[in-house]
């Protein structure tokens, strides 16, 4: 019989920090490993195997949110924020390696990039994204965030499996002029790959990961094309957020302070 998850014998205590110490780093650093490399095949030059830590030169500079379930007595989500200031800090904002972000940087507006978030596997479609969400309305709140933006990934490089959910974000959510990104030439991949009247849009929906379809019910628009990344063996779509044009509904996430 195959042994039960500790998560699943236990109730959950959930505890929202923010890290602030080598030590809340490398527990953000350890989940990612579990998740980026070992379980989706990503990698990168500063990974550390033998430490079992996925890091790169952009942690020191983010803020990095944790997810701890106080019954398990280990940290099962995480996400990492990057403000315009920490951006100047860094030299530029992680995403600027695959996208052309003039659009946001001229926009005038205040910026706040997303990355890096995952959950344990056994948190998965639970309340534990929520958990996370709802401090991350706090951080924008007090931040007084204007546009929220990341890339999210789907897993693998083959753009021909995923033809149809890409084609289903450039004709339904692509994003308007005065924010649209666009993916660089170096890994440019068009997400124009079936007409739109030939899309079997629930069949592509279907392919859509969880993360991604959050984040457009949120009122979220994708950038122009995508970009592959074979070093984390995905292809990346890049978000954009406009927290003033959330409908009631869909801003209730970044305007009620939660308890977290």
């Amino acid at each position: 019989m195959p042994k039960i998850s500790p998560a699943r014998q236990t109730t959950p205590q959930f505890r929202i920090s923010m890290a602030r110490d080598a030590d809340d780093l490398m527990a953000a650093q350890r989940l990612r490993y579990d998740v980026f490399v070992r379980e989706l095949g990503g990698g990168g030059d500063m990974v550390d195997h033998a430490a079992g830590l996925e890091q790169d030169r952009f942690d020191p500079f983010f803020d990095h949110m944790l997810l701890h379930d106080e019954a398990r007595g280990q940290v099962v989500g995480v996400y990492r924020m990057l403000r315009s200031d920490q951006a100047q800090a860094a030299g530029q904002f992680y995403s600027e390696d695959e996208y052309d972000l003039a659009p946001l940087r001229n926009s005038g507006r205040n910026l706040l990039e997303l990355g890096r978030s995952c959950l344990h596997p056994d948190y998965r479609g639970g309340m534990a994204m929520h958990h996370l969400w709802s401090a991350l309305a706090a951080y924008v709140a007090d931040h007084k965030i204007d546009i929220l933006f990341g890339v999210a990934s789907f897993h693998g490089t083959d753009t021909q499996a995923l033809a149809a959910p890409l084609s289903l974000l450039h004709h339904r959510h692509l994003a308007p002029p005065a924010v649209r990104v666009r993916a660089r030439e170096t890994s440019f991949q068009t997400m124009d790959l079936i007409a739109e009247d030939a899309l079997d849009r629930r069949a592509a929906m279907l392919q859509v990961p969880a993360l991604i379809k959050a984040y457009l019910r949120l009122g979220g628009v994708v950038g122009e094309g995508a970009w592959i990344d074979r070093t984390f063996n995905t292809t990346d779509v890049c978000l954009v957020m406009d927290t003033a044009q959330m409908n009631t509904r869909q801003s209730r996430l970044y305007t009620a302070r939660g308890d977290a």
